[in-house]
């Protein structure tokens, strides 16, 4: 039996990376990637090989097109098509949209959400192919409610759910499964701008009393990719019933 592939986006640290050691330490062939962070990258590779699984890493900007492409080249000729994407590179932005600058607000968007939809137009016509597929898109809690002070945030993350719903769609007469998981507030380096009493008061809010884990993201994110082939179209919230 073949090897399956999985691709995961901005996997150098935190959830990305979470999810590409999980998928290795279940057999995968992990294909990762980041847009700069090449030394965290590269360890993230080293980890993923301790488990005896191929691992291609590349630095790049998958809100690029054509660094999409040649991403997406190389894990063909070099590990297979990939069965299973997920989409989680993303970047955040705290302030006024008054103060939001130009270049501020097309680098969230193509990093938060053009480069979904570049990941898929790749990764699409080999699923249909093969006739399966999983596509996996990390969003944000703050994509359903929005957040005050994260707008432009919230506006790309909106846009991954409801592109999500839409390609579920258009993808499930071919047996593929898009789905997304709308974080919470997960224990990583993106929340490490807050000052101790802002991180008291933001846990107190959490019923379950605490910040999620990278790894339960992984834990669902493997779930949704290994089962539930009925399941898509769907924006499963992972808060610890924040929202």
């Amino acid at each position: 039996m073949a090897r399956k592939i999985v691709l995961v986006t901005g996997a150098s640290r935190g959830i990305g990376k979470a999810i590409a050691v999980k998928f290795a330490k279940k057999g995968y062939g992990v294909a990762i990637n980041c847009v700069k962070n090449e030394e965290c990258l590269l360890q993230t590779k080293k980890e993923i090989e301790s488990f005896q699984v191929p691992c291609l890493a590349y630095v790049g900007d998958m809100g690029d097109s054509g660094s999409c492409e040649e991403f997406f080249k190389m894990v063909r000729k070099r590990l297979g098509s990939p069965d299973v994407i997920v989409n989680n590179a993303g970047i955040s932005y705290i302030g006024l949209l008054q103060d939001m600058s130009d270049g501020d607000w097309d680098r969230i968007i193509r990093t938060n959400l053009t480069s979904v939809f570049n990941c898929c137009r790749q990764a699409i016509p080999d699923m249909i192919g093969a006739k399966a597929g999983k596509i996996i898109n990390i969003s944000s809690v703050w994509g359903v409610a929005g957040a005050s002070c994260e707008v432009a945030y919230s506006a790309t993350k909106g846009g991954v759910n409801t592109f999500t719903k839409a390609l579920a769609k258009e993808l499930g007469p071919s047996n593929i499964q898009v789905n997304a998981v709308a974080c919470g507030a997960i224990d990583t380096e993106m929340n490490q701008w807050m000052e101790e009493d802002e991180l008291i008061s933001l846990i107190e809010e959490i019923p379950s009393g605490r910040l999620g884990k990278a790894e339960e993201v992984a834990d669902l994110v493997y779930h949704l990719a290994y089962k539930s082939n009925y399941l898509t179209g769907q924006i499963i919230s992972l808060d610890g019933g924040w929202i």
